[in-house]
């Protein structure tokens, strides 16, 4: 498949999941704040990968927790009991992941502003 095409589907996905998942637009808010916030600080480029790593994850992670929501609903479409526990695990991990990404914003934001502003 060429390259452009599967590129079409990606952002094709990337539309559905923005356009469907509340949680997904909110992270993609909270990253803009966090992409605008590193400019204003010039944060260094190692920061700029801890912050673009932990967007990423987060953001990574809400996809795959849609996955599994349509998936699970497609092929279990009557509620199970391994129907929600699979869809709370996959929330569990898309929750780590934003408390790591909260935690690294904290290390690489807390001591910029000191720097900058205090």
């Amino acid at each position: 498949m060429p390259f452009r095409r599967s590129l079409t589907f990606a952002l094709k996905g990337l539309r559905y999941v923005y356009l469907h998942e509340r949680n997904f637009r909110i992270h993609v808010w909270l990253a803009v704040a966090a992409v605008g916030l590193a400019a204003l600080l010039r944060a260094s480029a190692t920061q700029w990968l801890f912050v673009t790593t932990a967007i990423a994850s987060v953001l990574a992670l809400e996809v795959i927790n849609t996955v599994f929501e349509k998936m699970i609903d497609l092929i279990h479409p009557r509620v199970h009991h391994y129907a929600g526990t699979i869809k709370d695990l996959v929330a569990a991990a898309v929750l780590v992941a934003s408390l790591s990404a909260l935690i690294v914003g904290a290390l690489v934001y807390v001591p910029l502003i000191r720097s900058r502003w205090l």
